[in-house]
């Protein structure tokens, strides 16, 4: 939409001109444009120009996946496991996990296809310990993957909360239970490429994706862990991770 005002005063002798208009398509939608003509007796005209702007719009995905195993209790229980420190933590998969420092860690996710554009997070975790287990948070994340995904690492936030427990199913229960209930929000600028696409659209295909990533990685993370379990309550103290990296 488009309007033309303008004015003009014989005392000041100054003419404007205000131009309201919105332009859907353009990288900042452009709400304002105010131009003014001033020309005093002793100056030439001069002209001025203010321009209003609106940051891009953005989209927020938001998932949420809660996934628990039935453990049976071996020589060394499944809490005595879980109270470890972070310290003694394995990183479970050498391939996708590194250590950065005792409660510290940089995890590689799978690569995955987000529209037409292929996106690999890395996310810096940090783990704090809790009774009967941790809650791993989520401090940073930075997307690799196709050129136009990377521009997009100033123009993101994202939070995640993974909160791991333990408990028996019946007092003096020869088998555990561990849970995993994981909550991601990520909220971003959409960039110019997809500003076609209705932001309903594109808030549904996020979510899809950060729910497909949850169902897939969380039943994978608790396999290892009831694994990593396995091997220490036998008696294995190397701590070696024990993942592939696969799938």
């Amino acid at each position: 939409m488009m309007a033309l005002n303008s004015s003009s005063s014989s005392s000041s002798h100054l003419s404007s001109i205000a131009l309201h208009f919105r332009n859907p398509k353009s990288p900042l939608s452009v709400r304002h444009l105010h131009l003014s003509l001033a020309s005093p007796s002793d100056e030439s005209p001069k002209l001025s120009l203010r321009i209003s702007a609106e940051s891009a719009p953005k989209a927020r995905f938001i998932a949420r996946r809660t996934e628990s195993v039935s453990v049976p209790q071996l020589r060394r229980p499944l809490i005595d496991y879980m109270s470890l420190p972070a310290s003694q933590y394995s990183v479970l998969d050498a391939e996708r996990i590194e250590r950065v420092d005792d409660n510290t860690f940089r995890c590689y996710v799978y690569r995955f296809k987000f529209f037409a554009f292929e996106v690999c997070p890395v996310l810096l975790v940090r783990v704090e310990e809790q009774p009967n287990g941790c809650c791993i948070q989520l401090l940073s994340c930075k997307l690799e993957g196709s050129p136009v995904v990377v521009a997009q690492n100033e123009k993101f936030d994202a939070s995640m909360v993974n909160t791991i427990s333990c408990g028996s199913k019946l007092s003096n229960s020869s088998v555990a239970e561990l849970s995993s209930d994981t909550v991601i929000e990520v909220n971003i600028d959409i960039p110019f490429a997809f500003r076609p696409i209705p932001v309903q659209a594109i808030e549904s295909t996020g979510t899809q994706v950060l729910e497909q990533i949850l169902r897939i990685m969380l039943p994978r993370f608790m396999a290892q862990l009831v694994k990593d379990y396995q091997a220490w309550a036998s008696g294995d103290t190397s701590r070696q991770p024990l993942g592939t990296g696969e799938i």
